[in-house]
């Protein structure tokens, strides 16, 4: 029987989702493999990051992060990849590449966009403890949460891609750490793996009481990247001066209408102004030009010495991506979520 000829599998986006997304709002096809013409550079992925983001861009919105993805496009990723062929004078075939090539097999490139990696040992490193959420937790944490030795520093989302670096860079600066997490073996992974203090059942109905307790002297910094009742048990605690980067609010992805209950505005300003709390959103798109090499520099150094570590959660096989980014909404991932599309 003949061999088949190789094709380009993608998932694109078949329909606006209507609240959390469902597996008939993705569809895998296949096209032809691009060919690169000068200038373009030719990607074969390997490792594919699912990050939650995308929800937003499978909505009709502004572009923030990123454009929305049209119906019947590829849904938007990043990924590590090969170069197969190069019409590119910065890269040759068989180089290791950060880039956006999005969930498909494969994808050109001008190489504007493109990292050079060289070898490395496991190349998914670079969209989880050295890629993008990592990024997220230093400069969020270092340039706007800024934690002083001693002071009390709360995490959502304690084992996530993002929450997980946070709570050890905020033990790296010496601040005491409340992590808040999905279920026991999350919780008991972050105080024994991850080194945080303290650390709390976000499912937990007495969970405000819970976090009062074990912040006796309030919350110094609150790193947001979840929203919802987690926000509500943190706010009355924090403290005159204290900060709040914002990073995420998955929480509230997939709502639909705004939340029932009286408004809540009101209470937010009031503590922001009797409090003097410094809130700042962060995209960390933004932040690459300026602090991309420092955080190169320092990140590697913190992994290579096993100061800062990164659980992954593996997922074999771009046609299940759909499935596992619905878990990654619904919490169900633990660590950092990757898709292997190929062996590297």
């Amino acid at each position: 029987m003949p061999q088949r000829e190789p094709v380009n599998r993608r998932v694109i986006l078949a329909a606006r989702p209507r609240g959390l997304p469902t597996p008939r709002d993705f569809r895998l096809d296949e096209a032809a493999i691009p060919t690169p013409g000068e200038g373009q550079v030719l990607l074969r992925t390997l490792y594919l990051s699912l990050d939650p983001y995308m929800r937003q861009v499978m909505d009709e919105i502004p572009p923030v992060y990123a454009p929305s993805v049209g119906l019947g496009e590829p849904m938007v990723g990043g990924t590590v990849s090969r170069v197969v062929a190069s019409g590119h004078p910065q890269f040759r075939a068989g180089d290791l590449v950060l880039g956006n090539a999005g969930w498909q097999d494969y994808a050109l490139s001008n190489g504007q966009d493109l990292v050079q990696l060289g070898e490395m040992a496991r190349p998914s490193l670079a969209l989880g403890v050295l890629g993008m959420p990592a990024f997220t937790a230093y400069v969020g944490l270092l340039e706007i949460g800024r934690p002083a030795p001693g002071e009390t520093v709360v995490l959502a989302a304690a084992t996530g891609a993002v929450g997980a670096v946070v709570g050890q860079l905020a033990k790296l600066e010496g601040a005491r750490v409340v992590g808040i997490a999905g279920g026991a073996d999350k919780c008991r992974h972050a105080v024994e793996e991850l080194g945080v203090d303290v650390c709390l059942d976000r499912r937990d109905p007495r969970l405000a009481e819970r976090l009062a307790v074990a912040c006796p002297d309030g919350i110094d910094v609150y790193y947001e990247n979840v929203g919802g009742p987690v926000f509500d048990a943190v706010l009355p605690l924090l403290n005159i001066g204290a900060r709040v980067p914002v990073v995420g609010l998955i929480a509230h992805y997939n709502d639909e209408t705004l939340p029932p209950g009286p408004n809540r505005l009101p209470l937010l300003m009031t503590a922001v102004l009797q409090k003097r709390i410094r809130m700042q959103g962060l995209v960390i798109l933004d932040h690459y030009a300026d602090r991309y090499d420092a955080f190169r520099r320092d990140m590697g150094a913190w992994v290579a010495d096993g100061r800062v570590k990164l659980r992954e959660d593996l997922v074999d096989g771009l046609e299940n991506a759909p499935a596992a980014f619905i878990g990654l909404l619904e919490g169900r991932n633990f660590g950092k979520l990757v898709v292997r599309v190929a062996d590297a």
